[in-house]
């Protein structure tokens, strides 16, 4: 729930004597994803998006509705995520979008788990939750502790790190007839005892294999560690290996 990890501020509101409203930010997300997404965000915005970097964003209106353009996504893919501010105008924003792929041969469609989880991007909810912190899923890239300014989980964050994670999120392959997407965790094995559970699995085309990630003790978190995992087709082999799957340097979604 996007309102727990706030739960705990209403007593800084109290301490400080200022008054505090959590609420969600009254957007719509619209993902342009693929090889020719710069060609379609290119008729919509000119020019202006081919210099847009990585992880960067811009304020715009397009016909009148407004939007945040950003340079990111949950493809692996180039691409863009475009934001409405104006939810009464979504249809408009649908129809331009749709009308400047048309000649891109454009598509509506739903998240691609097999290229998410090719390209190692996590999902919330499945592969980290509350429950996880950002050294048991290999984001402490994005924890700075050295900063001057104090902030909510500062020094818990800084005693996980001096003492080290328990678990961690690995990838693995399993050797298994081509699998679907799992929608629940499948257990981990190890010498008979359960020891985890596979967060994310699905069979790769690309790569002719399946893959995933698995929450698992440090202890077996080592790359070649052999593990079994209960998948929906049996008991089936698996090792931990290194992830991303696919562009690991995010050269793809950078270019």
């Amino acid at each position: 729930p996007f309102y727990q990890p706030f739960s705990d501020l209403s007593r800084y509101e109290r301490a400080r004597n200022f008054l505090l409203l959590i609420r969600e930010p009254d957007v719509s997300p619209l993902q342009v994803q693929g090889p020719k997404s710069k060609a379609v965000m290119q008729v919509l915005f000119g020019d202006r998006v081919l210099d847009l970097p990585y992880y960067h964003f811009f304020e715009v209106k397009l016909d009148g509705i407004p939007v945040i353009v950003t340079r990111t996504g949950w493809s692996g893919e180039v691409g863009y995520e475009v934001y409405l501010r104006d939810g009464s105008r979504g249809l408009e924003l649908w129809e331009r979008i749709m009308e400047a792929g048309t000649p891109y041969k454009i598509r509506p469609t739903g998240p691609s788990d097999i290229r998410r989880v090719e390209a190692g991007l996590l999902n919330y909810g499945a592969d980290m939750t509350l429950d996880n912190n950002p050294y048991e899923v290999g984001l402490d890239r994005l924890v700075e502790l050295n900063k001057d300014a104090e902030f909510i989980g500062r020094d818990a964050l800084r005693r996980i790190k001096a003492e080290g994670v328990r678990r961690k999120l690995v990838g693995i392959e399993i050797q298994a007839e081509p699998l679907d997407l799992n929608e629940t965790p499948w257990p981990v094995r190890s010498e008979g005892d359960r020891i985890g559970v596979v967060t994310s699995a699905v069979y790769s085309p690309r790569l002719k294999r399946n893959i995933g990630y698995a929450m698992v003790p440090i202890t077996h978190g080592t790359l070649g560690t052999e593990l079994l995992v209960d998948t929906p087709l049996g008991p089936a082999e698996a090792a931990v290996v290194s992830m991303p799957f696919v562009d690991p340097k995010k050269k793809i979604p950078r270019s």
